[in-house]
């Protein structure tokens, strides 16, 4: 009987033909870690934050210390930079913001998460939104808590990064910001904590989404202008080019002498973090309204923390030549002024820019 001979070819073949069936297994997105440091690489010698130093740790480190990532993402790591974030410039932004549109053009790169110290990290994301020319995932993340602290926040931080830059889901939403399972985008984020791990919020158009379970849920979508639709660009872009704009605070009995010398010490630009929806004292405004006639550009923000600073509430903008900064907090209007006046001092346009951006 021949039976037996032909039973091992036809399990072959019937074996084959299954896994040609089968779907193929899925390969890992290709993700790239750029460090710069802070917290989320720190260290500290006790738990009262004796001895803390911000970005002890290098890039490989953090990834090692996260085993876990290896079954979501194909990674590599590049230190991009070491500091504590208070001491974020203008020259790390130019390096990042350059080092990301390289790293993104590649073909073989899905995403980029950046690790990065929460004291400025709103500002870096805001700057990257404006400059980044690719609609993949750049996700930036952080930790309230140092590497050797208890019950450390940066690795699960790290793990949702990367998982939210390799989403589908992800792309063309510009810069996120994943911190504590919140996704935010990087206009609306604002650090309203000094330590707690929910010190982030997204005050005005709230938050982007959210981390569960290891999975992306989003649930709006970013309808300002940001990345491939900005017309904000790196080329030709240095340090000693970049305008010098200061933000001023208001405060009770405000007197303008700290705006006169802005003027005087050569800013093109100034921010006003006022009272209320943008206002001030009234030797304030007047100091203000010498710097707008002088061709300096003024833009009037909020100190608090949420709401819109709109145009021609309790101050005649138009009578002053002053600019309403929306929705942006002072420190992010002082960006997109940086930015805005390398193309234009014309008032009405940067207003317009203060209504899309």
């Amino acid at each position: 009987m021949n039976t037996p001979k032909l039973r091992l070819p036809l399990v072959a073949f019937a074996t084959a033909f299954l896994l040609a069936l089968a779907p193929a297994a899925q390969a890992l997105p290709k993700i790239k870690v750029l460090a710069t440091g802070g917290t989320i690489a720190g260290a500290q010698a006790s738990q009262s934050d004796a001895g803390y130093k911000s970005g002890t740790f290098s890039v490989d480190d953090l990834i090692a210390a996260v085993p876990q990532l290896k079954n979501v993402a194909e990674l590599s790591g590049e230190q991009t930079a070491n500091i504590g974030s208070q001491t974020m410039n203008h020259e790390v932004w130019l390096k990042l913001g350059n080092r990301v549109n390289e790293v993104l053009a590649q073909s073989d790169v899905d995403g980029v998460v950046i690790t990065h110290g929460t004291d400025t990290m709103e500002e870096t994301a805001y700057f990257l939104s404006l400059v980044v020319k690719s609609d993949k995932p750049v996700v930036l993340v952080c930790a309230m808590r140092p590497a050797t602290g208890i019950s450390a926040d940066g690795p699960m931080n790290l793990y949702n990064g990367v998982v939210l830059a390799g989403s589908r889901a992800a792309k063309g939403r510009g810069p996120l910001v994943v911190i504590n399972d919140v996704i935010h985008y990087a206009r609306e984020l604002q650090k309203m904590h000094t330590t707690f791990l929910n010190a982030f919020e997204s005050p005005n158009r709230g938050v982007a989404g959210v981390m569960n379970t290891g999975k992306v849920y989003f649930y709006s979508k970013n309808t300002t202008r940001h990345t491939t639709a900005s017309e904000f660009s790196l080329d030709g872009l240095t340090v000693a080019n970049l305008p010098r704009v200061e933000i001023v605070y208001s405060y009770a009995n405000f007197d303008g002498a700290l705006i006169d010398a802005a003027v005087a010490g050569g800013a093109k630009g100034i921010v006003l973090a006022g009272v209320g929806d943008g206002n001030t004292t009234d030797a304030a405004l007047a100091a203000l309204e010498r710097a707008a006639k002088k061709g300096v550009a003024v833009v009037r923000c909020s100190r608090t923390s949420a709401g819109v600073a709109d145009r021609n509430i309790e101050v005649n903008d138009d009578k002053l030549g002053f600019i309403a900064g929306m929705e942006l907090n002072a420190q992010k209007a002082r960006i997109l002024l940086m930015l805005a006046l390398t193309k234009t001092s014309d008032v009405k346009k940067l207003q317009q820019y203060f209504y899309e951006y």
